[in-house]
């Protein structure tokens, strides 16, 4: 236990680079998830060019970040997307990328089983096509299914079925886990976040008391399922998860968007937790320098959750959860497992709360094509 304290703390203090970035290629998406942290849609003029990207690439392997998180938008719109994959193996730095599957056809699957060290993970928001359509769009089900399909058919190996949990999917678990042995897949499970689009369905999608809970037990019995930092706020109700188990914003994770600017983490994309452009000095300049990631690698107040013996365990939960719920720092998760989260937006009545500041969300629904 004492060595697990002591590698927390030097995590809190911040590393001299991250162990998990974030890379948003591109705003453009095809489709519209009423959840999309980064509130994506539209492509952005001003995203870096492919000359800048491939700059970008060989500093992160300069700074020996030995895999990034590729994802947008939909990262595979971007023309240049296997040209930049292909650049990142070459310099040594693996690509873990996050897609919603409907470009991946027979020939780009087969394109994608030639490339090594490349992870991919391909997202549904239901264990059928209703509950996840709901969320993705008309049609994205099968479009992903389509590209699980080509991927095991090209050989490609073994890949990841991403699933956000919500009110609806917290409860298809078992499904899940059967969906992704039949493909020799492993499930990543992440946490619904109130950031971007999310903000405005948090209340209604995000999982009640209860299910969290059925979600730590149902964990706990599954150490191999994958939750990266995702539920460390859940950690409180005893043994902890498998993962970071803290928030690593700005001290272990960040995220470069699609136009260069850094962010303290990918949930958090509002200019009160952007650290700088990468257009201006480069990206280690604002990994070492930014004031605001200094700031968040000093030790925390914990605040209201000082009291409670749990604190140690969940550190008073998610920064972006609290932002964008209107919550303050000091203020415990909203979804703390004991309610004070409940409470405390009880007590606070919030009736307007902070929106992702870029927004390039398309205003017209998505229906993908059957075939």
């Amino acid at each position: 236990m004492g060595a697990e304290s002591s590698l927390r703390n030097r995590f809190e203090r911040g590393l001299t680079a991250p162990i998990c970035l974030t890379w948003e290629l591109t705003y453009a998406c095809n489709l519209a998830c009423t959840h999309c942290l980064s509130s994506s849609g539209r492509r952005d003029p001003r995203e870096l060019t492919t000359a800048e990207a491939k700059v970008l690439i060989r500093e992160i392997a300069a700074m020996q970040i030995f895999y990034v998180n590729i994802g947008g938008g939909e990262p595979m719109i971007r023309s240049d997307f296997f040209e930049l994959v292909e650049h990142a193996v070459n310099q040594h730095v693996g690509v873990k990328f996050s897609t919603n599957g409907t470009r991946i056809d027979r020939n780009a699957a087969r394109r994608l089983a030639s490339i090594d060290y490349l992870d991919i993970q391909i997202s549904i928001d239901g264990a059928d096509a209703s509950t996840s359509d709901r969320i993705r769009g008309v049609g994205s089900y099968d479009a992903a299914r389509r590209a699980m399909d080509n991927l095991r058919d090209a050989n490609f190996g073994q890949f990841k079925i991403s699933v956000v949990m919500t009110k609806e999917s917290v409860e298809q678990l078992d499904d899940f886990e059967v969906l992704a042995k039949s493909y020799g897949a492993e499930l990543r499970l992440t946490r619904l976040r109130p950031s971007g689009r999310g903000v405005e369905v948090w209340s209604e999608l995000h999982p009640t008391l209860e299910q969290n809970r059925q979600l730590y037990r149902w964990l706990l019995e599954r150490p191999n399922v994958l939750t990266g930092d995702s539920f460390f706020h859940l950690s409180a109700l005893g043994s902890p998860l498998e993962g970071l188990n803290l928030c690593g914003a700005g001290r272990v994770v960040c995220l470069i968007d699609p136009v260069g600017d850094v962010y303290a983490c990918p949930f958090v994309i509002h200019d009160e937790f952007l650290a700088g452009n990468i257009r201006d000095a480069g990206f280690a300049a604002v990994w070492s320098d930014s004031e605001l990631f200094r700031s968040l690698r000093e030790p925390g107040n914990p605040g209201a959750c000082a009291s409670c013996g749990s604190f140690d365990a969940c550190r008073g939960g998610c920064m972006a959860a609290k932002f964008f719920t209107g919550l303050e720092m000091s203020d415990p998760d909203p979804e703390c497992v004991f309610g004070y989260g409940e409470t405390a937006l009880a007590a606070k009545r919030v009736s307007i709360r902070p929106i992702s500041s870029p927004d390039h969300s398309r205003k017209i629904p998505v229906t993908l094509s059957s075939r």
